[in-house]
């Protein structure tokens, strides 16, 4: 599969004292946190659980690479809305480019490849047929 122009997935979240760090904006690793369960969210909103899959010895997923580029704090409080699209898919691995947004202000944006392991052995396998369609 090749470059797609899949359907943006929009998670939103509120941001926690448990996020920011001493001058009170989001800590720059919890950025990771919040694309991670924007990602979790969209897989699920497709049908597919990651729990299912790694427990049914499916699949599992797991961060290759991650570019992110920070532009705006997040503070308390604040609403944000994390987005995912599919950028690339290939047979073992996809490329997601996620932003984080406080309304019409971009936060942070991430570009992600995810790769697709078997859960007993972590060695790379295909993306399962009926995932990779659903996300395409």
């Amino acid at each position: 599969m090749s470059d797609t122009s899949a359907i943006l997935y929009t998670h939103p979240l509120r941001i926690y004292w448990e996020d920011t760090d001493a001058g009170g904006v989001v800590f720059y690793a919890n950025y990771l946190k919040f694309f991670e369960r924007a990602r979790t969210e969209w897989l699920r909103s497709l049908g597919h659980s990651q729990e299912a899959l790694r427990t049914g010895g499916t699949a599992m997923f797991i961060v290759a690479e991650t570019q992110v580029r920070y532009l705006r704090p997040a503070r308390l409080d604040d609403q944000l809305q994390i987005t995912v699209q599919l950028k690339w898919a290939g047979q073992a691995s996809m490329t997601i480019a996620q932003v984080a947004w406080r309304g019409n202000d971009k936060l942070a944006e991430c570009e992600i490849r995810i790769g697709c392991v078997d859960p007993g052995t972590f060695r790379p396998r295909r993306i399962p047929t009926e995932l990779l369609n659903s996300i395409a």
